[in-house]
């Protein structure tokens, strides 16, 4: 069962009472003292992220209760650093068996993500899984199904992503090597990009038959006019590229 790492910035927060807390009217004080208040909270947070690996879950849970009662005071109720809190709450019930509480904070926690950051991000599909393992731990195999697919349909959205940009770095890297005449590390580059095209986008889309065309140029600007024509055949259901071995006349 994966749970949720949070990682935030650890700050110092003095010896204030629960009641300092609960007195406070958030509507009266400064912004700069909101961000003083919503550090302590998150150092809270952080504390409870420890208390929660060494095994004191209840003291987990309490740190994260006392971290949502100051959050929800001083920010906007749809806060991510609030959502994040209420994700490690909801985990911490469910590692202690409390399923409800568990399912009521991660849904609010899922709910903020959701609203801000969409269905395709990575803390979404967080919240996402952490309902698959809990509602598989309540017995409700159907739901468990249903967020732990959601789930592997983002991270397999963020990979193929993350394999465009590799791809995009990876010829934008080669352009550079070819203008500095270094073609064997331009051409290194543009086959790396044109892996991963072939594999996210299959050998006619655009994307890839310009990984062809720009291996095809490169291979005729060495000299290499077999593997020139080879590329420029393979991109030619994009455009046809000509290509002709260069012939130096004797004098």
């Amino acid at each position: 069962m994966r749970y949720a790492v949070i990682t935030l910035v650890i700050l110092y927060i003095s010896g204030c009472s629960r009641e300092f807390y609960n007195n406070i009217n958030f509507n009266k004080i400064s912004i700069t003292e909101k961000k003083s208040l919503l550090k302590k909270a998150d150092a809270l947070n952080n504390q409870g992220v420890e208390a929660y690996h060494n095994g004191e879950y209840q003291k987990a849970i309490s740190l994260y209760k006392r971290a949502i009662a100051i959050k929800k005071e001083a920010v906007n109720i749809k806060d991510l650093s609030l959502a994040t809190t209420y994700n490690n709450l909801g985990v911490a019930y469910k590692r202690v068996g409390k399923f409800k509480k568990a399912l009521t904070y991660i849904k609010a926690s899922l709910k903020i993500r959701e609203d801000i950051l969409g269905q395709d991000d990575s803390q979404t599909a967080e919240s996402y899984n952490n309902l698959g393992t809990l509602y598989a731990k309540m017995g409700d195999r159907q739901k468990a199904l249903e967020y732990t697919n959601k789930t592997i349909k983002i991270k397999e959205a963020i990979i193929k992503k993350e394999l465009q940009e590799t791809a995009v770095s990876y010829n934008n890297l080669a352009v550079l090597h070819e203008e500095l005449g270094e073609y064997q590390e331009a051409l290194d580059n543009y086959m790396k990009s044109l892996k991963i095209n072939e594999k996210i986008f299959g050998e006619t889309h655009p994307v890839t038959q310009n990984s062809y065309k720009n291996i095809a140029l490169l291979y005729y600007t060495m000299g290499d006019y077999q593997h020139a024509r080879k590329y420029a055949k393979l991109a030619q259901s994009n455009q046809e590229i000509k290509l002709e071995p260069i012939t130096i006349t004797p004098q």
